[in-house]
């Protein structure tokens, strides 16, 4: 396992077995708590290179995205990285998020604009003293101190604008203000995200783009799932669970199949890493790198 006085950057550099990477998300109360605790503990033999947490932009989700990476980075003998979004937010808050997460001794932050209050595709309101996009959050980031900054990258777009090529020149405006690394929004199809190493690589930026996985593990989440990547799920994804949507086992076992199947592709055409979306649980992950290795 690399060192953790590699950053993520230099790992990623390296250029020798892609990264593999958790997203947790802040517990809300005790019981979330622990199992957020049982998961990095099943999750942590599996090595992962880094493990970030999601972060809440009011007062009190705040202090739990703190309180929640020094948990993690207590646990894991992986690097940890903090999120931050421009969300409601004034520079001086975020400034003070920052500073945070150096006292806490978190030096890789993934800087992203965020969703409005009214979710993914609702007009963006930006706090009167804040910031506007990610682009100027990375320049704070980076102002700030010695930090490694990631970004967001979209395979299906981003859902405010739904324009690719918008995508693609944002993405090296991030990459021009500091940012070193960017990870997908999930997706459900490889062609998709080829399409975007494609679009960024042919105006010259070079960020290297760690693909998001989630797997889907009940029927339920076919609509929840589209919505957050800003595009439907592929017909043949949709349809394959929907086949064995009667038997909540097997859609676990499909939504897993399909995953693992997803990785194998996006590896095999040169993805840098996968970044894998636990909502806090750890079988699916388990079962996925499972299969990979």
């Amino acid at each position: 396992m690399p060192g953790t006085e590699s950053t993520i950057a230099e790992l990623l550099a390296h250029g020798g077995a892609p990264t593999m990477s958790f997203e947790f998300f802040p517990p809300k109360d005790d019981a979330g708590t622990a199992q957020l605790v049982e998961a990095i503990t099943a999750l942590q033999p599996l090595h992962p290179d880094f493990v970030s947490v999601t972060y809440g932009a009011t007062g009190s989700s705040r202090e739990r995205t703190i309180d929640a990476t020094k948990l993690i980075a207590a646990r894991t003998d992986a690097l940890t990285m903090g999120h931050l979004t421009c969300v409601s937010q004034s520079t001086t808050e975020l400034r003070g998020a920052v500073q945070a997460y150096a006292e806490a001794g978190v030096r890789h932050i993934l800087a992203v604009r965020g969703d409005p209050p009214g979710g993914p595709t609702a007009p963006w309101q930006r706090h009167p003293e804040g910031l506007d996009n990610a682009t100027e959050l990375v320049r704070l980031v980076k102002e700030s101190g010695d930090f490694c900054v990631g970004v967001g990258a979209f395979p299906d777009g981003h859902p405010e604008h739904h324009d690719f090529d918008l995508d693609a020149r944002i993405l090296a405006e991030k990459q021009q203000a500091g940012a070193e690394f960017a990870i997908t929004q999930l997706f459900f199809d490889a062609e998709a995200y080829f399409r975007l190493v494609e679009r960024v690589r042919a105006i010259g930026c070079t960020l290297p783009i760690i693909a998001g996985i989630m797997p889907v593990t009940t029927i339920s989440q076919i609509e929840r799932f589209a919505g957050f990547s800003g595009a439907p799920l592929p017909s043949a994804v949709v349809s394959r669970l929907h086949a064995v949507a009667d038997d909540p086992a097997a859609v676990r076992e499909v939504g897993v199949d399909i995953a693992v199947e997803l990785c194998h592709t996006v590896l095999a055409g040169g993805a840098p890493g996968l970044q894998f979306f636990t909502q806090n649980r750890s079988r699916a992950t388990a079962e996925i790198l499972s299969a990979l290795r």
